[in-house]
């Protein structure tokens, strides 16, 4: 009972901890509003700098404007119960290369190159998603169970199978039988020919 109990404990934190963070997130996205305009700012015990950019306010709206949505965006694809949530890839992987690029600031642009990157993504996310929906539309649209089919198909065949081996089973018979007459019948023409002799 102790060790059910701990675990709803934690659940109850861990979810407490992320419905906090959804609630707070456009004070988070809109954040950068309240830094001052400067190249290193002080936060807490932490220096941030303006890592390339013009001061540190730029910097953190690109950084918050990144984070926000990539963080609500992983957090509906973990949590999503519909059949379409790998196309939320698609975004996660878009945000993903852009805060990669703010973070790693070198080349003096943001947000211009991930098209190449997304491309790529999108390339293997939507034959998954596209399949996923074939399958459900097949099932409960035109009402075709694939799994039925399936088990329909392998009964047919091990039939076929079965009906494939009578068929030689048969003809086995039919040759011993002609093998086991065969005799007689020379033995009938044999004797056939001692009365005409």
């Amino acid at each position: 009972m102790k060790r059910n109990s701990s675990s709803l404990k934690k659940k109850f934190i861990l979810e407490g901890i992320i419905a906090l963070f959804i609630a707070t997130s456009p004070i988070l996205f809109y954040f950068y509003k309240y830094v001052p305009a400067e190249q290193t700012w002080q936060f807490l015990f932490f220096d941030i700098s303006a890592n390339g950019f013009t001061d540190v306010k730029d910097y953190l709206y690109y950084v918050f404007g990144k984070i926000v949505p990539l963080f609500l965006l992983t957090f509906w694809f973990v949590t999503s119960k519909d059949w379409w949530y790998h196309a939320i890839l698609i975004p996660i992987a878009m945000y993903s290369f852009q805060l990669f690029n703010v973070l790693t600031f070198e080349s003096g642009r943001v947000d211009e190159n991930e098209i190449f990157y997304i491309v790529a993504v999108t390339m293997v996310v939507v034959p998954i998603v596209y399949f996923i929906r074939i399958k459900l539309v097949d099932k409960y649209v035109h009402g075709i169970d694939l799994k039925a089919m399936d088990t329909e198909l392998k009964l047919l065949k091990e039939k076929e199978a079965v009906r494939k081996e009578l068929e030689k089973l048969e003809r086995r018979r039919e040759n011993l039988s002609k093998k086991s007459a065969t005799p007689s019948d020379e033995s009938d023409r044999f004797e056939g020919h001692k009365e005409v002799l």
